[in-house]
């Protein structure tokens, strides 16, 4: 996956690959010729103090500018990959069902295009502007260093075996808490988002002290688990430090044993020391990138999760088709995933073009999980739906979309102006009919007496605007694209009694050729309806009009006398 993501960054990465050689190379040449100009010193050879003088700050302006570079083309890197990574997750997540939205958990979705994502991000810079320097910078400094004092290469292996199995212990013990700090944060977030949608329950329920606690005991994991790591590495530091400098006075006691026999060996000192701390920084960073990486990776391999995920539903390919607003259930059950019990049983019914079908129930009894299979949100487990005498399982994606409209019972708008909202029910809709579908919502009337009329502007989940009126603007982007089967999830609930009645009025002038579902708890709803279909605990227990079923179905006549009972 990482590769493939690299992929259009191939130039980039190889750029990025050269500057880190002429880095490595200027770190790793400058203690050689410092150790010249030590020589040169004790010499007293000016002219050759000054040559070298000369070519360490060109080594070291070259290594200046490379590092610049570098930084700039690492840069460029991580931002194109990780806003490449960002949108094929989005676009991924476009083609998931409901069913593959409800496994993942839309906090968790989040997490995985933001906090997945910049720890990538960060893998990538890290990668190429350090990671890709220190094997160089290690093999590099070692054999430098060997080179200058030859007698002293068991003192260099002494350190990276005690500092390697110091970094090996507390990297091993730290390394498993990193996946965990991912969980933890899906579960933070997930609490967070939560209250901050619900903070009207929150406030009118006084429930501010139960959520601080539910939010304060995953806030405290997640502190005990990030102090674990801090302890891990304050214990880690003044170790891997204790090490170099016990190796670093092991090394000049040495030296110090030479002077009498080999002179030469003083000028060799500072270099040796300067390799050393080269090698024991590239073994400390490993480690610390190591820890960055092993982060990354299990964000990788979540978002690699998301884009593996085939959707749970497909659609098959092919023109858009012209469907009549016929519409069979024939034998449906379905179950929603995760659940044991069927929300619908064995229901079938048949309507005809242009019927107005009402659907009542008790709460629960599945009248909601209808209305989605009719725009095919959801697959049945057993049984069939049609449209038009074609089985939705053979229809487009496209056909589907227009021959069928959902307005669901939570009026769901997007941020950005009146209009925009309504043409997602038919793109490039022009004025007349964006007037045309708000006239049939019965949304004109407020929309026209806005400054800014269809072009005023819609606030995030449509805040600025009321529940009445979310829904009469979730009606009118239902009904613009004329669609052959209209359902109308109780999406009226928000609405006065005289709204609503205009509501179906204009529905039956307008919309003559349109099959109308309408999902109601109100019996006064859907009273005129062609047909009415009765569940119960997830079966149809009868359909008819309303005159036939108070005549022989004891549930829904229960109903009806009961709404009709507060009525008067």
């Amino acid at each position: 996956m990482l590769k493939q993501a690299l992929k259009p960054y191939k130039w980039y990465a190889m750029g990025s690959l050269l500057m880190v050689i002429v880095i490595v190379s200027s770190s790793l040449l400058q203690p050689s010729y410092l150790s010249d100009v030590l020589a040169a010193v004790l010499e007293n050879d000016r002219a050759k103090i000054a040559s070298m003088g000369v070519w360490l700050l060109v080594i070291a302006g070259a290594g200046l500018l490379a590092g610049v570079i570098n930084t700039i083309l690492a840069a460029k890197i991580a931002q194109g990959v990780s806003a490449d990574l960002r949108e094929a997750l989005f676009r991924k997540i476009q083609t998931f069902s409901y069913a593959n939205i409800e496994e993942f958990n839309a906090g968790n979705l989040v997490v995985r295009m933001t906090n997945d994502v910049t720890q990538v991000q960060n893998l990538m810079m890290m990668l190429f502007q350090v990671l890709l320097r220190l094997p160089i910078l290690f093999v590099g400094a070692f054999v430098l260093a060997v080179r200058t004092l030859p007698s002293l290469w068991w003192v260099l292996v002494l350190m990276v075996l005690g500092i390697g199995s110091v970094m090996a212990i507390i990297m091993g013990r730290l390394g498993p808490r990193f996946g965990l700090f991912q969980t933890l944060m899906d579960k933070i977030n997930a609490i967070a988002k939560e209250n901050l949608r619900g903070v009207r329950v929150v406030k009118s329920f006084v429930q501010e002290k139960s959520q601080y606690a539910k939010f304060k005991e995953v806030s405290n994991d997640l502190l005990d688990l990030n102090l674990f790591i801090g302890y891990g590495f304050s214990i880690m530091m003044p170790a891997v430090t204790f090490i170099a400098y016990m190796a670093t006075f092991l090394a000049i006691y040495m030296v110090s044993q030479l002077v009498e026999t080999d002179p030469e060996v003083i000028g060799n000192i500072a270099s040796f020391m300067t390799y050393m701390m080269q090698i024991m920084f590239s073994i400390i960073m490993v480690s610390f990138m190591g820890m960055q990486a092993s982060r990354a990776f299990i964000s990788l391999n979540r978002m690699k999760e998301i884009l593996d995920t085939e959707s749970a539903m497909s659609f098959k390919e092919g023109e858009t088709e012209e469907l009549t607003g016929s519409l069979v259930f024939e034998h449906v059950t379905f179950t929603y995933p995760h659940d044991n019990e069927p929300t619908l049983k064995d229901v079938s019914f048949e309507v005809q073009p242009g019927q107005m079908i009402g659907v009542v129930g008790a709460t629960g009894s599945g009248k909601s999980t209808l209305a989605q299979l009719i725009p095919r949100l959801f697959d049945p487990q057993e049984g069939s739906v049609s449209i038009g005498g074609r089985n939705l399982k053979d229809v487009s994606q496209e056909t589907l979309r227009q021959s069928v409209s959902i307005v669901l019972q939570k009026a769901i708008l997007f941020s950005g102006t009146i209009a925009d909202n309504l043409r997602q029910g038919k793109s490039g809709a022009d004025l007349e009919a964006l007037q045309r579908a708000a006239s049939i919502a019965q949304a004109k009337e407020f929309i026209d007496r806005l400054d800014d009329s269809y072009e005023s502007q819609v606030e995030e989940r449509g805040n600025n605007f009321s529940g009445g009126q979310k829904q009469r603007m979730s009606i009118a982007r239902g009904v613009i694209g004329n669609p052959k089967i209209l359902v109308l999830d109780d999406s009226t609930s928000a609405l006065d009694a005289k709204s609503e009645k205009l509501v179906q009025e204009a529905l039956n002038k307008d919309l003559k050729g349109t099959t109308t579902f309408i999902i109601a708890q109100k019996i006064s709803s859907v009273v005129k309806a062609d047909k009415i279909l009765v569940l119960d605990e997830g079966r149809l227990i009868g359909q008819g009009t309303h005159a036939e079923l108070v005549a022989t179905n004891t549930v829904y006549r229960e109903i009806y006398e009961t709404q009709k009972g507060k009525e008067d």
